[in-house]
């Protein structure tokens, strides 16, 4: 998974009717800065309303996920949400001349192809990634349907569909690496039941839907009436049933394309948390209702954790900035040099480690025969620390300077030796406000707090200040 954020190159459209609505939209990505997010605008409607692609913005999953706010609404948005979520793009605005995105072929693939064209551009700011320290899970036992998140330093998912099928069977899928979200999940086409078509179109639902663009699954003997009703119905001088189980014969991409598509609808209903996962998802029989509780439980446990809870992160966790380029951000050298890494940071927190050695120069003095650290250089990778996070809000940060103004309720609560492992945290308190800003600091070794402090800092660019 990418550590920096990333949008599109240049804009880019495709055109065609909504699976649901049947009407027909232009659709056009357009790059957006970063933390910008997905969001639609119904360029149709009066005062160009925006959708933000947010889960508490979901008001209907019925064979589709639809978005409302601001008076607008965007149905069925889950394939180009798992498209963008599968190409790591995590800001884009999305105009749209219609209520519908285009259903293409049923998959994600046009998306994609789409968003290659485009071209992918890193932004000059870190990724927000949602971690979870325990698992969190969803249940419907009238359904058959659990979703369960394990904690995990990578997005993965697995689903499982079984609707006592003798056409599907029980159908396994699964995704590990995002490389192959393009070629193995993304080519992966809406489906349903011989039996739902009617029901459905007679509800107002799949008005756009056709035979090209949906895998029509049939398990029972049909009668020559109903072919020639669903002949009419998908605008075919006829259709039939052969020795596949499926309506015309088509031929499937993958053996178990229906739970490819499964997790290509939960990889687009995930990504209404506004951010990717560090979780292994495992879903049985997964829907979009489910999938929206369950993204709403995962949102319930960060808004009950905002903190992130410090005890996710550990010493073994791959860096998002190397000591190199720390170099680069901060102007310390040895031996005032006291972060090793960064292992996470967004525009609020950020998480580092040090390791600390024997060979620190301070602990020839600092005690002999009884090394401990001293509390004023913790207090000093504290704020090294935190110095990322304030840098990380400017879009150059080498032309900054920063500087610790004041400490306040500081408390040292353990004894830090040497071959400990300090994990530093930091969060902002109070936003920059004319180059001032409030963080509260904790470090950490083995999930022990043993040192917290309330920093004021301020942000100087290097030519103002030589003036």
């Amino acid at each position: 998974m990418n550590l920096k954020q990333h949008t599109i190159k240049q804009s880019v459209s495709l055109e065609g009717v909504g699976l649901h609505t049947g009407k027909p939209a232009v659709m056009t990505f357009h790059p957006a800065p970063p933390h910008y997010g997905i969001r639609f605008v119904r360029t149709d409607l009066e005062g160009n309303p925006e959708v933000h692609a947010h889960v508490d913005n979901v008001v209907a999953t019925e064979r589709g996920t639809v978005l409302a706010q601001n008076g607008a609404q965007v149905h069925t948005v889950e394939h180009v949400l798992s498209a963008l979520m599968g190409m790591q793009i995590d800001n884009v605005r999305i105009e749209l001349s219609g209520p519908e995105p285009p259903i293409a072929d049923g998959s994600s693939a046009p998306f994609v192809d789409l968003l290659t064209q485009a071209g992918r551009q890193e932004q000059n700011a870190l990724r927000k990634y949602i971690c979870i320290d325990e698992p969190i899970y969803y249940r419907d036992d009238e359904r058959q349907i659990e979703i369960i998140a394990l904690p995990a330093d990578t997005y993965r998912l697995s689903v499982m569909v079984d609707y006592n099928s003798s056409v599907m069977g029980s159908q396994h899928a699964l995704l590990l690496n995002w490389d192959d979200y393009p070629k193995e999940i993304a080519p992966c086409r809406t489906f349903c039941f011989l039996h739902e078509v009617e029901y459905l179109y007679n509800k107002g639902l799949i008005q756009g839907g056709s035979l090209q663009n949906a895998i029509v699954i049939v398990e029972k003997p049909v009668e020559a009436a109903q072919l020639k009703r669903l002949a009419a119905l998908f605008n075919k001088e006829q259709v039939a049933v052969q020795s596949n189980g499926i309506l015309n014969n088509l031929e499937l991409r993958f053996h178990n394309e229906p739970a490819r598509h499964k997790l290509l609808d939960l990889i687009g209903d995930l990504a209404l948390l506004g951010h990717p996962l560090k979780a292994h998802i495992i879903a049985t029989r997964p829907g979009h209702y489910a999938n929206v509780q369950f993204a709403k439980k995962i949102k319930a446990y960060m808004d009950k954790n905002p903190g992130n809870n410090i005890q996710q992160f550990h010493p073994g966790m791959p860096s998002v900035l190397s000591a190199a380029q720390i170099y680069e951000m901060l102007p310390h050298r040895y031996p005032f040099s006291l972060v090793d890494k960064i292992i996470y940071v967004d525009e609020e927190q950020v998480v580092g480690v040090k390791n600390v050695s024997i060979g620190e120069p301070y602990f020839q003095g600092h005690f002999p025969g009884n090394p401990v650290m001293p509390g004023v250089f913790q207090i000093e990778g504290m704020a090294q620390t935190g110095g990322i996070l304030v840098l990380n809000t400017v879009s150059d940060p080498s032309n900054y300077w920063t500087y610790l103004l004041r400490v306040d309720n500081c408390r040292f609560r353990k004894m830090v030796h040497p071959g400990d492992t300090l994990i530093y945290y930091c969060k902002i308190t109070t936003p920059i406000k004319r180059g001032i800003i409030k963080m509260h600091s904790e470090a950490f070794v083995n999930h022990e707090l043993v040192c917290e402090a309330d920093m004021t800092a301020s942000i100087v660019r290097k030519d103002e200040e030589k003036k």
